[in-house]
């Protein structure tokens, strides 16, 4: 299969949106799924089953699943360790449609949590609406990273978010442009792009909220519809 351009044309973002499209009903479907006792593996599972029975010909990646004190690994593959109350959840998937790529992530509690789980929530979730307000063609790729990286940076948890904002995606999962810190690309109009930082405290907890998005000249459209405020099972 041959990469992708890094800027889409009509047919590309019908595609990815599609894709996009059926994340969203994984997740709302996975949420009615999901309760304490039940494996990460067996969740990583029921999201790849539905993904493949509602229309998906591939996985854009190994689904990630992790909880607990695992939330903190941004990798991390899905294993035996049951849900608990406190956890969180990490899931991040993707289908491929006619070829091309969704990516999504959410975070979800087990609750009661903890205030610092909350406060974490609330962190990342203020940098990757900061981030979604700044970006649109013309920005560099480093500032808005940059916009993101502050905000939890100031909040005391910049060693906590060892990656980059982001990344493009098409017909491959991991394509220019790169959002990070050492980026030199500049964002143009149709670039569809992840925006998804999170913090990783080790032995505790992780938080990561990935949306994925066409880059426009007055903002970006976001084709993630799901809920980013914390959702508590």
């Amino acid at each position: 299969m041959t990469n992708s351009n890094i800027i889409k044309n009509e047919i590309e973002i019908q595609r990815i949106s599609r894709a996009a499209e059926l994340g969203d009903r994984c997740f709302e479907h996975i949420l009615g799924f999901i309760k304490t006792g039940m494996s990460e593996k067996t969740v990583a599972e029921e999201i790849e089953n539905f993904l493949y029975q509602n229309g998906a010909e591939g996985l854009a990646f190994d689904t990630i699943s992790v909880s607990g004190e695992r939330s903190c690994l941004p990798h991390g593959v899905p294993t035996e360790k049951l849900i608990e109350k406190g956890d969180f959840l990490t899931m991040d998937f993707g289908a491929v449609i006619e070829g091309y790529c969704g990516d999504m992530t959410r975070t979800v509690a087990f609750g009661p949590i903890s205030a610092e789980q909350s406060k974490v929530y609330e962190i990342v979730l203020e940098a990757q609406l900061a981030a979604i307000d700044f970006i649109k063609a013309g920005v560099a790729c480093s500032d808005a990273d940059k916009v993101a990286r502050d905000i939890i940076r100031k909040a005391g948890y910049g060693d906590e978010y060892p990656h980059g904002l982001g990344h493009g995606v098409g017909t491959l999962v991991h394509e220019a442009p790169t959002l990070n810190s050492k980026s030199t690309e500049i964002l143009e109009p149709n670039m569809v792009i992840t925006i998804e930082p999170g913090i990783y405290i080790p032995n505790k907890f992780g938080v990561r909220i990935e949306d994925l998005a066409i880059v426009t000249e007055f903002g970006i459209i976001n084709k993630v519809r799901s809920q980013k405020e914390l959702i508590i099972l």
